[in-house]
């Protein structure tokens, strides 16, 4: 239990220099995140390595749920962001926030990144290791709370609601189908597919 709080930790120290407008005019976000995704996808392999990949089951029912799970939580956040913006004044504000972070840069190497190293590289370590580790401290759907609170805290240094808001939403979706399905291979299609279309390919905002 002590090695998962070394490697939460760490994850949070990783979320504040991406996130925080203390480091935002001195650090490039991809880089820096890609960076912070291979340190994720080292603790995660050195700590359930054998696991974790024993976790990763292909099958096209669960691929199919992978893809369909994106497309489902893609339509939620255009919800999302259509009634944000009836309710909070800040909410158009603090998404283009967010999307101005890829002004700039190449959008296929932002693509690529988000498709096979920054969301592989989250499942890996969030649901990989982090709720896989807690489910033996915590063996009941609670378990997905855990998960998804402490993924939304490590949001919390970018002081922009919307993006908190948003880390909540999916890591409550991205848990809640780890757990029922115990397939890492399906959240990892979801969550890189998603990445991709909201950021790149389907913009929201």
């Amino acid at each position: 239990m002590k090695k998962l709080v070394i490697a939460i930790v760490a994850a949070f120290v990783l979320w504040f220099v991406m996130f925080s407008p203390l480091t935002a005019g001195y650090l490039n976000f991809w880089l820096t995140m890609s960076l912070a995704a291979v340190v994720l996808t080292a603790m995660a392999l050195a700590m359930r390595g054998r696991q974790l990949i024993g976790s990763l089951h292909f099958s096209w029912r669960d691929l199919a749920l992978g893809v369909g799970s994106a497309a489902v939580l893609w339509g939620v956040f255009w919800l999302g962001n259509y009634f944000s913006n009836l309710l909070f004044d800040f909410a158009q504000g603090q998404v283009a926030g967010v999307y101005a972070m890829k002004t700039g840069e190449n959008q296929l190497v932002i693509a690529l990144l988000l498709l096979f190293v920054i969301g592989p590289a989250e499942e890996f370590f969030w649901h990989g290791l982090v709720q896989s580790e807690l489910t033996k401290k915590i063996p009941s759907p609670w378990v997905i709370v855990v998960t998804t609170l402490i993924y939304s805290l490590v949001h919390l240094p970018s002081l922009n609601f919307m993006l908190i808001m948003a880390a909540f939403v999916c890591g409550l979706f991205w848990s809640t189908i780890y757990y029922y399905n115990r397939n890492l291979l399906t959240v990892v299609v979801s969550h890189a597919l998603w990445d991709v279309s909201v950021f790149v390919l389907f913009p929201i905002s």
